[in-house]
């Protein structure tokens, strides 16, 4: 690394940052946006680790105590759509609840990602139906026309006090949520050991409707 203060320099390779604020602003936000990129991985990475060193069985009494709250939360699914998710990496599996809800008259969609950078495409799946690899070799419906949800049951890796979701870096569901005419209800779901003083929400984040962790 090249030392700016050695006396062969008359003056800094560049100092544009100290004649113009609006240059020394924009350098200073991109290096606080990238600190907390940085910080976000290393979090989501310790707290992924922690997920999954839950024991299987304890994951399931967990899980179940969230379908309970679900059940509360979300109200009557007679006739609407959720939206829930292929558990991954620990996840809190919700697929009995699935059932529950389809039983009583709603309908499940799943989340499907169509391509980088662009937002989720939400599918109906009922047991039976064909699935097929996605993105990280989740199960996604194989096939179906889009459809809205009306409730977005959402996993995630951190949470704070705001409702934010730490989730894993691709920027998919606030993406989604930002796009949608009509915003659905999102609850998201998890375990007690993601909760976070804070997550650090930069412009592009949007808080969940309401948190289940258990």
């Amino acid at each position: 690394m090249a030392d700016y203060d050695h006396p062969q320099f008359a003056s800094p390779p560049c100092f544009m940052h100290e004649l113009d604020p609006a240059f020394r602003a924009e350098t200073e936000d991109d290096q606080a946006a990238y600190d907390v990129s940085r910080w976000r991985k290393a979090q989501r990475e310790r707290l992924i680790a922690e997920r999954l060193a839950i024991p299987a069985e304890e994951r399931t009494r967990l899980a179940g105590l969230i379908a309970d709250r679900l059940d509360k939360e979300a109200g009557d699914p007679n006739g609407r759509i959720f939206s829930l998710y292929w558990p991954f990496r620990g996840e809190p599996d919700l697929r009995p609840w699935m059932q529950l809800v389809i039983d009583r008259g709603g309908r499940i969609a799943l989340p499907v990602v169509i391509a980088k950078g662009e937002p989720l495409e939400f599918r109906l799946w009922s047991p039976g139906d064909k699935l097929e690899r996605g993105i990280w070799n989740i199960p996604v419906p194989a096939a179906g026309e889009p459809v809205a949800p009306d409730i977005v049951i959402s996993p995630l890796v951190g949470v704070d006090a705001a409702r934010y979701r730490l989730g894993y870096g691709g920027g998919f569901y606030d993406r989604t949520l930002a796009a949608m005419a009509t915003r659905p209800l999102v609850i998201g779901v998890g375990y007690a050991s993601a909760r976070l003083a804070t997550i650090y929400p930069q412009w592009h984040d949007v808080p969940m409707g309401r948190v289940i962790v258990v």
